[in-house]
Order: C-alpha cells, then structure tokens, then sequence
C-alpha cells in the first residue's frame, strides 16, 4: 500500500491543482484592471478565474503516450527524460512513473481533447506564404518599437512586465532602448528531449537575470565584469561542477579565492571542491556575509529570474533551415522569490507522501498551487511562475490561472529539474566567442547547425549520447512517437535506428532537431488555428491528425510495460 500511495503522490505534485484553489491575497481589482481583462474574457471566450476544463490543469498531455506498440511489440521509453531519481539537492525520485502511469482518479480520464482533432481541412486553407507572413510579424513590439504587453497590461499589474528588449551584445546582454543593460543575458543549451525539438512544432529561448547586486561592485557600482564572474559563480554552483571563465581574473581584486587553490591569484575557473569557502564577489559578497542572499550547490540564489519565450519556425531560403520567428507564441516568466534549505526542499519532496497517508483512504490527493493568473503561481521550493500567450487575434495576453496552472506540473518536483529548472544546467560552456560551443549568446546570434551531441552519465547505462539514446529508446522523435519524418530519416523499415544516420548526429544535432520546410510551415498553420480556437487549456500540443498513440483513458494501477527504468 505504501508503494502505491507514494506512486499516486508523484503524479499528484506534477500534476497541479485542486479546484478549490486559493490565491495568496484577496485582493481588490481595479476597474482598469477588471476592464482589461473583462475585454479579454469576452474577445477569446476564456475565462481569468474559473478552472473550465476541471483535469485539464493536472498533467501533462505527454504522460496519455501509448508506452506500448503491441502491433509492432515494442515498448517505447519517452518518460525517462522527466521521471528520474534527481540529484541532490533534488530530492524527488519519480522513477516509478516510468514503469505504471498511476494517475489521480481525478486525471485518469484525457482531457486533451485538442490530441484527437483532425485540422487537416484548417490547415489546408492556409497558404505558405500567409503563415510565413504571420510568423515574421512580432507581437512583442509594436509599430513604435516599445514592449507591446507592457504598453497594454493596466498600470496597477502587480505581476511581470515584460521588460527585455531582446537587443543582445557580443556578450549575450540584453541591451534597452537607451543602450543601458536590462541584466538579461542569453545563454545557448541543449534543448531537453523531444517536445522542446523544434522538429515538433516550436522554437524556444532562455534568458537569465540575478538580483541586481550580483552586477555592483564593492561600492555600490554597475559593473559587468563583476556580472561576468557572478554568472559563472552560479553556473558552477547550479552545475555542481567546476566552471571555465571567460577571461581570467585577479582573485586580490574580489578578494575570493575562485579555483580554491588556497591563494588570491589569477584565475581561469569557478572551482567548487572546497564548497563551504566559495563566495560570490562585489557587492553580492557583502550581502552573502549578511545572510541577505544564500548559496548552496544545485541552487539558484534569490530573486533569480528566467524568461522563455516560445515561437514559432520560420525558415531561411538562404541556408536552407529554419530560424525563429519574431511571432511569440508564449512568454513564460519565473522568479525564485524566496531562499529553500535543503532540509525544506527534502520536506516539501516527501510532504507528498505524508499527505497521502494522512487521507486514510489511499486516495491520492490533488496539490494546490499558492497565487493566482496575476503575480503568478508558486510551487513549494520558492519559485513563482507566469506567463504571457497568443489571443485569437494573435496579441499576448496574460495567461489565464488554469493556463497557469499547465506550467505548474513541469517545474514542481520531477526528478529531471535542476532546483525547478531545465535550461541552465545544460548551457553550453564554451568560452570563446568564436567557438560554436559558446555559451552566451542568443539563438538568434548563433544558432544550432553544427553542434556536436552530448555525452551523459547514466546511473545503469552508463557514459552515452543523449539523443541517440533517447532514440533508441523512445523508438521515435517525440513522445507521441507521430513524427514520420524523423522516423523516415534515422530508422529503417524494420524499426531500427540507421547506424549511419547516428554517426552523422554525433557531430550535428540539428540533423534531428530541425524540420524540414513542409514540416515546418504545416505545424505553424495547425498551431494558428488552436490560437483562433482559444483551447490552449486542452492541449497545446501543434498537431495536425488526430493522435493516435494516446490513451484516452487510463486504468487504476495501469503499467507501461516499460521494464528497464533509466536513471540519469
């Protein structure tokens, strides 16, 4: 009983929130406000407050796969990217949803009623050259150059206002209109497994920004070489792992010994072997002194903010690939607002368990979310999460709470997540600029093409490529596993992957990341006709033909058939 409880109480936390969820405060909302967003709801037929599509918010419309492909007698393994044993400070250990889906009665029902629609007649009533048109108009800016949403969003908006001009230097940094930094600086990873591909249906980005302090010197001054050290000072910590700078550095100017080799001298890295001496520099040093801000290994310090925005493909003729599009299709934005201990983050990944076994009937119970559509929705480690998507006019607008809520199940305690996260702990770590490794830059300075694949470590597989990996065990591109068209390039007739084809992505990733033009402009066109539908809260997933390899229902106690748990 105890192992089944526990089971429950994983898909549970990812899963998101109860329907009589509370917000944080009861707050009073102005009439511009109550305008705004009464506006909204009347335009697109949704609604800020009310949770519509009750399980729809729960989980994931990845976690409905078909494991099983009893016509051919395969099992396919897509789970183990998210479902893992984390590494500590990660305390979460959700290995057992590879191998039994065990959902909440309240989910066991797909309420992803968008996988199972046919757009095939929509989408051929859009033509290439109209969804490419659409794509490349931005509805970030507007017509005067300034910040669209923050231009629209009512001025007493207690939440995030976007404020990245998306304006980078050499170095990644976010520069305003007035060529001052917005502390937002890009950085270029390797994107997580499957859904993430642009092969299936989006580009993406991710940029970081730390407390205001982290870029001031010892008095007080902006300093972005002090921001420089900071940035790789967390890296490493994130990371867990020694880190290379991008320029050496005089320790006695900080007065931190860097690469822990026992004196103040010229560095080349952040070393992390004598953790408890580690420290931040600048003003950042002082405040960590005064337990004002907090270090830790495989933790971000507070107030660190992440923006994410995901776009649409659009396509270069010149070098015959895709690029991103101006067009956002979501903004999503999150903020560590608070420090979590250890011991309270191991609390929180086991209080699933206890509120299990409290319930006495062995039901599993739904989690709630703290806050609300407007300052955003908080998980239990002190991360607050917020996002911005497409109106059916094709203009941000804020997400509603139950769109929030969708966020939730993937930045609450899975094994996969770096203290909630995902991008940073795989940026990439070269350091030159004229390296195509280089870490900081945005995509839009230096793109994908050419990027070798990445080696990981396998707690029972060992040392392997992780995308071939992936492929070779999820036997297709994605989870769904309903992209012939990686399916046609890297496996053969018989199902098995081309030994040829995996040579060749060892030295280029975007061999399988990228789609082709067709594939492109197709999954634009089927994603633009659910933003007219206004159905985000029923899938969001850009799919063409129904889905076939999903479960519409799931059975008490179902398993997966998968039994080789992978554990990274």
């Amino acid at each position: 009983m105890k192992t089944k409880l526990l089971l429950s109480a994983i898909a549970t936390m990812i899963t998101g929130c109860d329907d009589n969820s509370t917000t944080d405060t009861d707050k009073q909302v102005s009439s511009s406000k109550a305008s705004y967003l009464q506006n909204l709801e009347n335009d697109n037929n949704i609604s800020y407050d009310e949770v519509i599509n009750t399980r729809g918010a729960y989980i994931t419309s990845m976690c409905y796969t078909k494991t099983e492909d009893k016509t051919e007698g395969t099992v396919s393994n897509p789970c183990y990217s998210c479902h893992t044993k984390g590494k500590i400070p990660n305390y979460y250990n959700d290995t057992n949803l590879q191998e039994e889906y065990n959902f909440p009665a309240k989910v066991a029902t797909n309420p992803f009623s968008n996988l199972f629609k046919d757009r095939s007649t929509l989408v051929s009533k859009i033509a290439d050259n109209d969804i490419l048109e659409y794509v490349r108009e931005s509805n970030y800016f507007n017509k005067s150059g300034d910040i669209a949403l923050a231009k629209d969003l009512p001025e007493d908006w207690q939440g995030y206002k976007p404020d990245c001009y998306f304006n980078f230097d050499d170095d990644g940094f976010d520069k305003d209109m007035n060529d001052d930094h917005t502390l937002w600086r890009a950085f270029r990873y390797y994107p997580f497994l499957g859904t993430f591909w642009p092969t299936n249906g989006s580009t993406d980005d991710v940029l970081i920004r730390l407390d205001e302090v982290f870029s001031q010197d010892n008095n007080g001054n902006f300093n972005v070489e002090v921001y420089k050290i900071n940035l790789s000072i967390v890296e490493a910590l994130v990371k867990q792992k020694d880190i290379v700078l991008e320029n050496s550095v005089d320790e006695s100017i900080y007065g931190v010994d860097l690469n822990q080799n026992g004196g103040l001298d010229i560095s080349n890295k952040v070393a992390i072997s004598t953790y408890d001496k580690m420290s931040y520099i600048g003003m950042a040093k002082q405040h960590l002194s005064e337990q004002k801000i907090h270090l830790a290994l495989g933790l971000f310090p507070e107030n660190t903010e992440f923006l994410h925005s995901v776009r649409y493909i659009d396509w270069d003729d010149t070098s015959n690939h895709i690029g991103m599009s101006k067009r956002m299709k979501e903004l999503r934005y999150a903020k560590k607002y608070a420090w979590s201990t250890y011991s309270e983050i191991e609390r929180a990944a086991n209080s699933e368990l206890k509120e299990a076994l409290a319930n006495g009937t062995g039901e599993a119970l739904i989690a709630n979310f703290r806050g609300d559509y407007e300052h955003g929705l908080k998980n239990q480690i002190s991360w607050v999460y917020q996002g911005f998507i497409e109106d059916k006019e094709g203009i941000l607008r804020p997400q509603t709470h139950e769109e929030t809520i969708g966020c939730m199940g993937c930045h609450s305690h899975l094994g996969a997540t770096t203290d909630s996260t995902f991008a940073f702990a795989r940026k990439f770590e070269g350091t030159l600029k004229e390296q195509n490794d280089y870490g900081w830059n945005h995509w839009s300075q230096k793109g994908l093409s050419g990027i070798k694949e990445p080696l990981v470590e396998y707690r029972n597989y060992g040392e392997q490529y992780e995308y071939s990996f992936y492929l070779q065990n999820n036997h297709s591109g994605n989870e769904f596993r309903n992209n012939d068209e990686v399916k046609d390039k890297f496996f053969d007739d018989n199902g098995s992957v081309k030994a040829a084809m995996i040579e060749k992505l060892h030295d280029d990733i975007s061999l399988l990341l990228f789609p082709s033009k067709e594939r492109a402009l197709e999954l634009n066109k089927g994603y633009k006709a659910m933003v007219e539908e206004q159905s985000y809260i029923y899938g969001r997933d850009a799919n063409i033909k129904p889905m076939e390899n999903v479960y519409n229902d799931i059975e008490e106690g179902q398993i997966t058939g998968i039994e080789n748990v992978i554990v990274r």
